[in-house]
């Protein structure tokens, strides 16, 4: 039912590392449950998680073990957008028989230039293939880094085939027009619209929208839950300019590795600074910089010392 559904602040979480380049299973959960105790939902296997640097079987097993762990799966929603449709037809039929409440994900993003029709067979067929009344798709639009984006027009012809399953949209364009008409032609037919950042919190839910799916979330997520839950209040205007604050700081360097140093720097964990290549960690300078701007206001984040851990 539309009142069950998914909404609010959720973040792509971090995926740490060990220093082989192995997922460390115990970093991670910690993190999910720090989320989750901040009201910060679990959009694992996002672009932030270096979803598409794991394989389909590390991010079941790593689902599995948030499942194993006592992780509401009723806040999950799992990044399972492949470029081979098989992948995304094994991802999502997986996160659906563990009790996902939705997943999302991306177009298959390889080949450039692919038609709206390429895509609705891609989504079609993976909704065919699941063949489950519980399964809940939150396309992924985020044009600056799949270079395949998600139109109106698509979003409209999934709709009308698939209207139980087609749930929503993360937008991830950075164009506040895009996803205004998203919420203007689709959100008041029960298609929830989240903001790719906290950064259009605000203004989406002022306009009907869903929340926030958001990277920032990994660091800073009781400031942006409070946003979502107080945003009528009169200072709600001020609690987005201190969020925007925070997430400059975060965006003026890469930002993946960014969000790994200031956890490792405040859980004294330097294991969380590890990337899986192809990125890489700050450099010397950056890691100075960033260190000097969170400082300079103050910044602190909420369970550091609980992220810290170790696989054996």
């Amino acid at each position: 039912m539309a009142d069950q559904k998914i909404r609010g602040v959720l973040s792509p979480v971090l995926t740490p590392f060990n220093p082989d380049y192995s997922p460390s299973a115990s970093r991670f959960v910690a993190h999910c449950k720090s989320l989750i105790a901040q009201d910060v939902g679990l959009a694992v296997f996002g672009t932030n998680s270096e979803a598409n640097s794991l394989s389909v079987g590390e991010k079941k097993r790593l689902l599995d073990t948030l499942v194993e762990q006592g992780l509401p799966t009723d806040r999950m929603m799992p990044g399972t957008g492949c470029c081979a449709i098989t992948d995304s037809i094994e991802l999502s039929r997986h996160a659906v028989q563990l009790g996902c409440a939705g997943v999302l994900m991306l177009p298959p993003f390889y080949y450039k230039g692919v038609s709206d029709e390429g895509l609705y067979r891609n989504y079609a067929t993976v909704i065919d293939a699941v063949a489950d009344a519980r399964l809940k798709i939150y396309l992924y639009h985020i044009p600056p880094v799949s270079q395949v984006g998600i139109s109106l027009a698509l979003i409209e012809r999934l709709l009308k085939a698939y209207p139980q399953a087609i749930a929503g949209i993360k937008d991830s364009s950075g164009n506040w027009d895009n996803t205004l008409a998203m919420l203007q032609q689709f959100q008041p037919h029960g298609f929830d619209v989240f903001a790719g950042s906290e950064t259009f919190l605000l203004q989406t839910l002022r306009h009907g929208g869903a929340g926030c799916i958001t990277a920032t979330g990994n660091v800073n997520a009781r400031a942006i839950s409070m946003l979502h839950a107080t945003w009528r209040q009169e200072d709600a205007d001020a609690q987005q300019a201190a969020l925007d604050q925070v997430r400059g700081i975060f965006q003026k360097q890469p930002m993946i590795p960014a969000m790994k140093a200031a956890i490792a720097w405040q859980a004294q964990d330097p294991s969380w600074s590890v990337m899986r290549p192809p990125l890489v960690e700050l450099t010397q300078e950056q890691l100075t910089q960033l260190k000097s701007d969170l400082q300079a206001i103050d910044f602190r984040i909420e369970n550091a010392a609980s992220l810290a851990g170790a696989d054996a």
